[in-house]
């Protein structure tokens, strides 16, 4: 019995470690999920992750699409500077308390249109670049969890 309780009370200690780092893997925990793939769009995208955000900023017209707009300076000194928006459909069936303390949270997590320095995104190149974007994400959340058991 006591072995049990020994087993339970290693295996809760455990899984508050992993879930800890996983947490503290992640690049910006509090980031909204559509801020964060419009991000991880424009790396994709233009093949680096290498950015200086310099502005990020989120717009909730009512029933309109979001639109998450970002700007960036290449890091390294490199003087290149670009721009993008990523347009977010309205996705709630009705409104509630949630939407008001997170309005993001009514509009779908997958863009219908992604700008990126004037080149439009949309259809199967949009459905392609988000798959790239998530198995990306998903990797960094692999690695973040193999680095925490491993620690």
């Amino acid at each position: 019995m006591k072995q049990a309780t020994i087993r339970r009370a290693a295996a809760a200690l455990g899984s508050l470690l992993i879930g800890s780092g996983l947490l503290a893997g992640c690049a910006n925990p509090g980031e909204d999920v559509r801020v964060r793939l419009c991000k991880d769009l424009v790396a994709g995208q233009l093949g680096t992750t290498q950015f200086d955000w310099t502005q990020v900023s989120t717009k909730t017209p009512g029933y309109q699409d979001a639109i998450v707009s970002l700007r960036w300076s290449n890091a390294g000194g490199d003087e290149s500077a670009g721009s993008a928006t990523c347009a977010y459909p309205y996705n709630a069936v009705e409104d509630t308390a949630q939407q008001l303390a997170d309005p993001l949270s009514a509009y779908a997590t997958s863009p219908s249109e992604v700008l990126i320095n004037g080149e439009t995104l949309r259809g199967q190149a949009l459905a392609d670049a988000v798959a790239q974007a998530m198995q990306r994400q998903g990797r960094e959340l692999i690695d973040a969890a193999s680095e925490t058991i491993g620690q």
